[in-house]
């Protein structure tokens, strides 16, 4: 035993600027000051005013006194810069970001450092598309944890991405997977991260994007653990890959399933929101008044830009199927309008932004049409919902072939947008898919449900890394 106190735990975690990672690492702040180690929650300026804002940030966290702060930084645009869609920066300048923000962090963890009222900071840990932060820590001599809010599957064609070569076929076989050879399993071209293809409607997609995230990803290896919310059992092949090329890999997800468990025990009835949005809760009670498995459930993120084409097309095939819906109409999602009347009738209902978690979990939702994000993927998947998956870009390309191919618990209709496809998908889906659709979305609900339990893969994955954070 050392003659040195052992310092108390105390972990910064620093997510990157974009709704679906901040949603991700908040969620684990949760679960770690459950644990009783202290974390310093680190956010952009402009998303910390947007939490405080939207979110019940303030009296959710108030449950662990002296274990939960807030801090945020710049993100080196002015305040009243327009972020782009899903108040992102601009992912092409993210490089440009992170020199910008590397100094303020490493001053924010040296002033901690100074406070006589706080504990050192003894772990940062960052997002995987953050990994100047691995660099900070390391000069301080601090442990750094990378966290990949994507799925393994996406994480490891990441990693594979360097040796793809480029054709024109995008029905050719791209990539195969070791260990899933009796399931005759593989990605196509058209199957890749999205970042890989020019869509012209979506400025965030371009060869510099790509690069990007192909270097992060690669970068994220010299930290010294990786987190990915994902379930072993769902992604196995996909993680035995990846510990080839990481030292310690923790697999913690759903992590949003985790913090419900233990709101539950605790009899806590807080309602879990960590979004950038104002949620419109007025959905439910239309919810409430609609049948059992009566209504489609429509939402394509905070990021995903439509054409006006697009949504018109998407709009026509849900009217024609006959089906109730609920569209989440965020501003920013069709290009170049604030606003449209596209989307009115009277067997639909629509809102700028919901609470999605229980909208899936309602019982008068029959299926979702989504852009495929993986928190999107993930929550449907927890509430035995089979999906629609239209993606767009970045991960989703990845998800919804797996979804689609693999997990069986959902139709892949990507890069296909005509209201005939729409309406015969949704009419499909909703009808059970030929009954395998049901039974598959049911097993992996409850696969879910097991793992995030005592004995559980995901249980016992995060006990490792809660005894990794307290052993310093």
């Amino acid at each position: 035993m050392n003659m040195e106190e052992k310092r108390a735990p105390h972990v910064l975690i620093f997510p990157f600027p974009g709704q679906g990672h901040i949603h991700q690492m908040l969620t684990l702040a949760e679960l770690l000051c459950h644990s009783s180690i202290e974390v310093t929650f680190l956010n952009t300026h402009h998303n910390h005013k947007r939490l405080l804002q939207f979110t019940n940030i303030q009296s959710r966290f108030a449950r662990f006194p002296g274990l939960f702060q807030h801090e945020s930084i710049s993100d080196g645009a002015p305040e009243d810069h327009p972020r782009p869609s899903g108040f992102l920066p601009d992912l092409t300048d993210v490089m440009k970001m992170n020199s910008i923000m590397s100094p303020h962090l490493r001053n924010l963890i040296l002033n901690i450092r100074d406070d006589p009222g706080r504990s050192p900071v003894t772990c940062i840990i960052c997002d995987g598309l953050m990994t100047f932060a691995i660099d900070v820590a390391n000069e301080l001599r601090i442990k750094s944890i990378a966290f990949r809010t994507i799925s393994a599957s996406c994480f490891w064609a990441y990693l594979c991405y360097p040796h793809f070569q480029d054709d024109k076929d995008l029905d050719e076989k791209a990539l195969s997977v070791p260990g899933m050879e009796k399931e005759n399993f593989f990605f196509r071209r058209r199957d890749l991260p999205g970042f890989s293809r020019q869509f012209p409607e979506n400025p965030l997609i371009s060869d510099s994007v790509l690069e990007l995230c192909i270097k992060e990803t690669f970068n994220s290896a010299r930290a010294s653990a990786l987190i990915l919310n994902t379930i072993e059992d769902l992604e196995s092949p996909f993680l035995a890959q990846i510990r080839t090329k990481f030292q310690k890999v923790y697999s913690i997800g759903p992590l949003h399933s985790f913090a419900k468990n233990l709101r539950t025990a605790t009899k806590d009835q807080t309602h879990n929101h960590n979004g950038l949005w104002e949620e419109d809760r007025s959905c439910l009670t239309w919810l409430d008044s609609q049948p059992p498995k009566s209504v489609v459930y429509v939402s394509f993120g905070s990021i995903t830009v439509l054409t006006r084409s697009q949504l018109s097309e998407l709009w026509h095939g849900l009217v024609n199927s006959g089906y109730r819906f609920l569209w989440v109409r965020r501003p920013g999602l069709v290009s170049g309008e604030e606003d449209s009347d596209i989307i009115t009738g009277e067997r639909g209902f629509v809102v700028k932004w919901a609470p999605q978690e229980e909208v899936l979990g309602h019982r008068a939702v029959g299926a979702f049409v989504t852009h495929s994000g993986w928190n999107s993927t993930l929550e449907s998947m927890a509430a035995a919902v089979p999906m629609i998956c239209w993606p767009n870009s970045a991960d989703q390309p990845v998800i919804s072939r797996v979804v689609g191919e693999l997990w069986k618990v959902g139709v892949d209709m990507k890069d296909v947008c005509d209201r005939s496809t729409v309406e015969e998908t949704v009419r499909y889906v909703m009808g059970g898919g030929g009954g395998e659709m049901g039974r598959s979305t049911a097993e992996i609900a409850d696969l879910f449900r097991k793992s995030v339990v005592e004995g559980g893969s995901s249980y016992s994955d995060f006990q490792d890394l809660v005894k990794d954070l307290k052993s310093n």
